[in-house]
């Protein structure tokens, strides 16, 4: 596959002086590290000190001038500067991700068995292997050899489609090779001759030498922008997922073991100095590219082809230790409270959003611990869970304990190792755990259920409002509550208690009975509030336009109420089963109101009593949230 295959050539007519984002129409927004990219960008760019690599002809001709820097999230946002999709050779950048593919096809024993994970402090194409006769790691020659070796060794003549397709998944977008850099690195590659036919000597590459080299030449002649090393950084970051396409690229375990590699041993002899200085694990190439992962945050990518004595570009290392600096980014310098992972820690007598029939809410009055929620956010750790599970089991965890996951983006493996241990204990001492905002066939759950030793003891909703509305269905048929209520008459209707059997009476004559069917929509969002309905048989869900659930109404209670305060409807009413209303035009409702003042103004009492339990329910809220 070549270079011509690839739309790359309208970047390289672009101006390198104008940074990317003014290419944009909405460029004037610019963010802090937006802004922060185009300062650095331009303070580094009249650097002119090192030199362009030479020892490859090829390498030779990038233009000293070319600068570029991009930055990308873990939730897919790219920030870009400069030269940021000017193409150019990955190089040695590719090592890190070759070792991962090693790592993932062919496992840690075999990996480890024939390349060390030691730093050299020799120089990146040192003929020279350690004490057991293996390369000292897989980011210097040797070892990537090594590694393009065993690859080989699998696939044999798909061993370097299998590495582009690999490097493609992390960019994600379809890499190709610049051939005249390949040819030119076959051609003038006899010192990785040199280093091929010494591991072929001590049994590490076990075939024909020149074929293993070709597919070494070819993955450092892979084309990327700084983007692209950008994206690729931020996959690593996101424990091998890739943040724009989602799609999981290498397995968390090889991620963690090419980061720590190339913490130790990324940048060469200047590693040290390097993770002293920027503090995250980091690759560097010839071709002028430099990687650098923050776990868990961003991925970074630099182009500039000159380079210092170490090898590693002079601008991109002054822009990355500038980063780092003003953000504070070194990885050891982390602030993260364990505790911040629990955001509320409450039970079920403090927040309900189901109406429940009298009997039924007497029941969960009265046994009001039986039911405990959690809701966590973040990645969960190892210590975060700890700090769970320690609270968890400092109190009563009642009949039920439920964790709502929809706002943890991921698990850690010991963390989905001690969850699962959590909940296992939890059933075993007769606590039903639950869990909220998964369903089954999700990748938590997937996490959970290879460490749970019955996975069957463990309910799962996508919902929170349904874990608990199930919770609190098993506590009242528990205790007997349950009952068949055919239908609620105007009486006994929360919105008119207290009024005389003539209001009433006259009142019923206004109602027009109307049935609805499961699912149908009765209230629409932003229509005029011209009617008050009266719930007498079925539940109804009040939902906002982006499906969240509000409430769930049974019977007994009315809704559209607020027509009486005046504006448009404020959400949508869907019908959760069979329905029964009454009906009362508010016309009518209002001219009932002025008839009888005494009606009028028992509504009045109970419309600010249930408006009142509202904003208690709200206030409780926020009251769980802060508390945590």
């Amino acid at each position: 596959m070549d270079a011509a295959a690839f739309p790359f050539a309208r970047y390289r007519t672009m101006n390198p002086a104008v940074p990317v984002a003014a290419r944009h129409a909405n460029a004037s927004a610019r963010t802090p590290l937006q802004e922060f990219l185009e300062q650095a960008h331009a303070r580094f760019g009249d650097d002119f000190s090192g030199t362009v690599a030479n020892y490859i002809p090829e390498l030779s001709k990038a233009d000293p001038a070319h600068f570029g820097a991009a930055i990308a999230t873990i939730d897919g946002h790219i920030y870009e500067v400069g030269d940021a999709l000017f193409p150019f050779t990955i190089q040695s950048v590719s090592k890190a991700f070759v070792f991962g593919l090693a790592l993932d096809l062919l496992g840690e024993d075999r990996v480890t068995s024939s390349v060390g994970v030691e730093p050299s402090g020799e120089a990146f194409n040192s003929i020279r292997l350690n004490a057991q006769n293996q390369p000292f790691n897989p980011m210097v020659n040797a070892g990537a050899i090594a590694c393009s070796g065993m690859i080989y060794h699998a696939k044999g003549s798909d061993a370097f489609e299998c590495i582009r397709t690999l490097h493609s998944r992390f960019a994600g977008r379809e890499l190709g090779v610049d051939d005249s850099v390949y040819q030119s690195e076959a051609t003038t590659g006899d010192r990785n001759r040199a280093i091929g036919w010494m591991l072929r000597n001590y049994g590490i590459v076990k075939d024909n030498v020149d074929a293993v080299l070709d597919v070494y030449f070819r993955q450092c002649a892979i084309f990327v922008t700084a983007r692209d090393l950008a994206v690729m950084a931020a996959t690593l970051a996101n424990s091998g997922v890739n943040p724009l396409t989602g799609e999981q690229v290498l397995s968390p375990h090889a991620v963690a073991r090419t980061l720590s590699v190339m913490t130790s041993s990324g940048m060469y002899d200047y590693a040290g100095e390097w993770i002293y200085r920027v503090g995250m694990p980091a690759k560097s190439g010839v071709g002028g590219g430099i990687v650098g992962v923050l776990p868990a945050q961003i991925g970074l990518g630099t182009y500039s082809p000159l380079l210092d004595e170490h090898g590693n570009s002079t601008r991109g290392l002054r822009l990355c230790e500038a980063l780092s600096a003003h953000f504070d980014l070194h990885v050891l310098n982390r602030a993260n409270d364990v505790r911040s992972c629990v955001i509320a820690d409450y039970d079920v007598g403090r927040l309900q959003r189901r109406g429940r029939q009298p009997h039924e809410q007497r029941l969960l009055d009265d046994h009001t611990s039986a039911i405990r929620i959690l809701e966590l956010t973040g990645t969960l750790a190892f210590s975060n869970v700890d700090y769970i599970a320690r609270r968890v089991l400092s109190a009563d965890s009642g009949l039920f304990t439920v964790f709502d996951l929809r706002r943890v983006p991921q698990m850690t493996g010991a963390a989905a190792r001690m969850l699962a241990d959590l909940l296992d204990g939890l059933a075993g001492n007769g606590t039903r755990p639950i869990l909220a905002g998964v369903e089954r066939e999700s990748r938590h759950f997937q996490q959970l259920s290879a460490f749970l030793a019955d996975a069957g003891t463990v309910r799962t909703f996508t919902l929170l409002d349904e874990a608990i509305e199930w919770a609190e269905d098993q506590v009242i048929f528990r205790y007997g509550g349950f009952s068949q209520i055919v239908e609620v008459p105007l009486a006994e209707q929360e919105l008119l208690t207290g009024m005389s059997a003539d209001d009433l009476a006259e009142l019923q004559g206004l109602c027009e009975a109307k049935s609805y069917h499961p699912g149908e929509r009765i209230v629409a969002r932003g229509d005029p509030s011209d009617s008050v309905y009266f719930l007498q048989r079925g539940m109804v869900s009040v939902k906002l336009e982006d499906g969240v659930r509000l409430a769930t109404l049974v019977p007994g209670t009315a809704f559209g109420e607020l027509a009486l305060i005046g504006g448009p409807r404020s959400a949508d009413v869907f019908a959760d089963n069979s329905v029964l209303c009454q009906r009362v035009p508010l016309d009518a409702f209002d001219d009932f109101r002025a008839r009888r003042p005494a009606a009028a103004e028992v509504i009045v009492r109970n419309l600010a009593k249930l408006l009142a339990h509202r904003l208690l329910q709200a206030n409780t809220k926020i009251d769980l949230l802060s508390a945590n």
